[in-house]
């Protein structure tokens, strides 16, 4: 999956050519006007090769049935190269979609069912039933650990050969079904019905079984359509002008100035252009599950991001205790830990192994029969009701004090110390009195503020989301170098930043893994979850990261910015070079009849054949010599708007009308030249 598969093997390749005869299907021609106008020309021209004498009233001037063989031949040659494009994108999904079918193998699962075990296949499974996964096993199917904690391999999924643990009670208890359990014991509660697996829809999505045209793609479309059918009515009524002024013109020469003005050169690399930008995104790790997910992220103009797991590696744990005046480093040890002793998060797991790192313990005994205070975003507190009474918790320096009444003031002030060291401070109480607090350390990744950087020089803006407070929020912020921040956040408070964003008209793309997220993942114009975050985000988002690395979004942007700039370059190329196309067939067609008009024959063309040939041979190999242009993609550079248009109209613009001046006339040459004409 993490392996770039190349459009140049002789596998994909051969099975482009097999796959690219399918698609004369008039079935499937139908679906792309521009080549199904072109069907229709070479069904005419093969009928009058085929039958000269029945249709020579039709077909009339001087073009023998060797024309309309040749001609037919080159009008199909046309298509083929279309459909050979199309097809070659295909086969670099379907060669991807393989890898991932190898890991999709026939596996056992053991069902938990009535307090029993049971050994049913993994196609058995469906959502809500309970699993057991140990060391060794290929995960079944997607889920969440509900309890325990495994040690997993997903270098079949990402290509990184690093094991990723995944534990309960935290973001990072999503498994996805096929990668393997290298060590530890979980119950996994499965979260996808038969054929629903996160893996299943990545096959389908890369096979392009679920393909959707984009809407810039269909406004494309729209236009190329409405540009055919004028050019079309334009050439039919060439017919009776000619009658009436008793000008002699072929049937063929009329179709080769319909072929070579209409379109086809996009109209071919379409298909292929949205096929490959899917693939592209596939090739780094992403799944995105439309293409209208990489189009929108081509003009995406803020980022949200989640601190946690996001900008930070994402496992604050404990590095300090710090006592309240008049109270010892032992009371405030063992509180912390008794507060902590029923919370099942990585954070509260830390607390218990820094207590025992410094030498202290618990009396377990004392855990039986208490209740738990659960964490929620409103209280913003956690901790343990003992069976005798007594009350411990820990939380955020404010909401803490909020329940005891105050904060003492050299409490406050270590706090405040902590915060803007970047840590994150908790208070510890027991039964409403302060005894210290617990300092958290969570590191920021490696190189994010480059990477932040270069988001900021293509004009994205970045916004980072915590909960922290705003001494944290500010120390994160400039560690990382977002260019804004919002501290004290909760699920709500990212939602309405999405939504405020966007109804100031900007296209809004968050990046998240927590099942907090969801709501603003499905929200936002681009959701990138992170693979190793929680299902809810997942299904959320309408992208999703393996390799859990949320400043891959630079790449997405990237990859949706060539998307968008190939579709127009090519575009643009198709247009300016059909200008070539008409001073070689106009002259071809009415020189003859008006001799003023051959000096429209700027290229000095060697005769009306041998224009008609040289213009559809050349709107033939445009075609394939662009493929390449339209699997890689245009290359992107951060410039300005403005700057990139001038560029594209330079190279794209200009060029495609020199080129095809000098590449009709080459072929003229050559065919002239040669006596092949």
């Amino acid at each position: 999956m993490s392996q770039k598969v190349s459009w140049m093997s002789g596998q994909i390749l051969w099975g482009s050519l097999k796959d690219s005869l399918l698609k004369f299907d008039p079935r499937y021609t139908v679906k792309n006007p521009v080549m199904f106008i072109l069907y229709l020309c070479l069904a005419v021209t093969l009928l009058i090769a085929a039958f000269p004498a029945e249709f020579s009233d039709v077909a009339g001037g001087s073009l023998t049935r060797v024309d309309y063989v040749a001609i037919s031949a080159i009008l199909f040659l046309t298509m083929w190269f279309s459909f050979f494009s199309e097809a070659l994108a295909e086969a670099q999904g379907k060669a991807q979609a393989d890898s991932l079918k190898k890991m999709k193998t026939e596996t056992r699962a053991r069902l938990l069912k009535d307090g029993t075990t049971l050994e049913v296949n993994s196609d058995m499974l469906k959502a809500g039933d309970m699993i057991m996964i140990q060391a060794g096993d290929i995960v079944p199917d997607d889920g969440s650990i509900e309890k325990g904690a495994v040690m997993l391999d997903e270098s079949m999924m990402t290509g990184e050969s690093q094991l990723v643990l995944r534990e309960s009670g935290g973001d990072k208890s999503s498994v996805l079904g096929g990668t393997r359990v290298a060590s530890g014991e979980a119950i996994v509660k499965v979260t996808a019905d038969p054929g629903e697996t996160f893996l299943d829809r990545m096959i389908r999505l890369v096979e392009g079984a679920e393909r959707q045209k984009t809407p810039n793609e269909l406004a494309l479309t729209v236009v190329l359509i409405s540009l055919t059918i004028a050019l079309l009515v334009v050439v039919v009524a060439i017919v009776p002008l000619a009658r009436f002024y008793s000008i002699s013109v072929d049937t063929g020469s009329l179709i080769t100035l319909l072929v070579c003005l209409m379109p086809t050169t996009i109209g071919g690399l379409l298909p292929a252009i949205g096929v490959a930008g899917i693939n592209r995104v596939t090739g780094i790790n992403v799944v995105a599950k439309s293409g209208k997910a990489v189009e929108t992220a081509g003009d995406i103009d803020v980022l949200i991001l989640d601190k946690t797991g996001t900008l930070t590696m994402g496992n604050r744990y404990a590095s300090q205790f710090i006592p309240a005046p008049g109270k010892s480093m032992d009371e405030l040890a063992a509180v912390a830990m008794y507060a902590s002793a029923m919370d099942d998060t990585p954070e509260g797991r830390s607390v218990i192994s820094f207590g025992k790192k410094l030498g202290y313990n618990i009396d377990e005994g004392r855990l039986e029969g208490s209740q738990a205070i659960l964490f929620t975003p409103e209280t913003r507190v956690s901790g343990t009701r003992m069976k005798d009474g007594l009350t411990y918790i820990k939380g955020s320096v404010d909401a803490v004090g909020t329940k005891c009444g105050r904060i003492p003031e050299p409490v406050r002030l270590q706090a405040e110390n902590a915060s803007r060291g970047g840590s994150t401070p908790l208070a510890v109480a027991s039964d409403g009195d302060i005894v210290g607090l617990i300092v958290l350390k969570d590191l920021v990744k490696p190189g994010i503020k480059d990477r932040l950087a270069e988001l900021r020089r293509i004009g994205i803006r970045t916004v980072m989301c915590t909960g922290d407070n705003r001494l944290t929020a500010a120390a994160i912020a400039r560690e990382t170098g977002v260019d804004d921040y919002v501290a004290n956040a909760i699920p709500e408070d990212k939602l309405s930043i999405i939504k405020k964003e966007q109804a100031l008209g900007k296209l809004v793309a968050m990046t998240g893994d927590g099942t907090n997220d969801a709501p603003a993942l499905a929200q936002a114009d681009v959701g990138l979850a992170m693979n190793s975050g929680t299902s809810a985000a997942k299904e959320a988002a309408n992208m999703v990261d393996l390799d859990s690395d949320p400043t891959k979004l630079i790449e997405v942007v990237t990859i949706g910015k060539q998307l968008l700039i190939t579709r127009g370059a090519l575009t643009t190329f198709s247009v300016t070079n059909d200008v070539a196309k008409y001073f070689a067939i106009l002259p071809a067609i009415l020189a003859s009849s008006i001799p003023a008009i051959s000096l429209l024959n700027v290229m000095g063309l060697a005769s009306p054949r041998s224009a008609i040939y040289s213009a559809l041979i050349f709107n033939a190999l445009a075609i394939p010599l662009l493929i390449p242009v339209a699997i890689n993609g245009v290359k992107y550079r951060p410039v300005s708007a403005s700057a990139m248009l001038r560029r594209n109209l330079l190279v794209y613009g200009a060029g495609g009308l020199v080129s095809s001046f000098i590449g009709i006339k080459l072929i003229d040459i050559i065919i002239s030249g040669w006596g092949i004409i």
